[in-house]
């Protein structure tokens, strides 16, 4: 019988053994406490161990990261670009009893990162919603809106910058 060429040909069923491996042979069970964990336990090529202590999602089953301080700092952008106008150091030029201190995101109730994401992505109040599908019309801003990612990056900012008092970021008007 004739045989389909390698690359033509379905992937080989999985064993369910207890201890998956995936190509790459970077085990999954128990998972590795870090990426540098990971590296070390993959038996690939160099390259692929440096890929993965770089964040990316080289081996199936170990998650992508974004280094933290690449998330901050693209979230404290987003926030000097959208945010900073009423929301200059946390506070609220609007209302005062609405800011992104800790203390009056509790009050408010929006003190997680899904809260914030919400009230960043529909508006509330006098806040405009920035997310690409928010209504109704009136609610949302009528400048640029911002993706679910950038959203989700600029409501796990606040919630950081909430739970640390506001640090000072670069670009903040003394």
């Amino acid at each position: 019988m004739h045989q389909l060429p390698l690359a033509a040909r379905p992937p080989a069923p999985r064993s369910h053994s207890s201890q998956r491996r995936t190509a790459c042979h970077c085990s999954l069970n128990p998972a590795p406490a870090s990426l540098a964990a990971a590296a070390r336990q993959c038996v690939a090529a160099p390259f692929l161990a440096a890929t993965l202590l770089l964040g990316a999602a080289a081996c199936p089953g170990i998650p992508a990261a974004t280094p933290p301080a690449f998330a901050q700092s693209q979230g404290a952008a987003l926030f000097q670009k959208a945010c900073i106008g009423c929301h200059d150091t946390g506070g609220n030029i609007l209302q005062p009893g609405a800011t992104l201190s800790m203390k009056d995101l509790e009050r408010n109730g929006v003190a997680t990162e899904e809260e914030i994401y919400n009230i960043t992505y529909y508006g509330k109040g006098r806040m405009p919603g920035y997310g690409e599908k928010c209504t109704p019309r009136g609610q949302c801003t009528f400048g640029p809106r911002l993706s679910e990612e950038d959203i989700k990056m600029l409501a796990a900012f606040v919630k950081s910058q909430a739970e640390n008092g506001w640090p000072k970021i670069d670009g903040d008007v003394e």
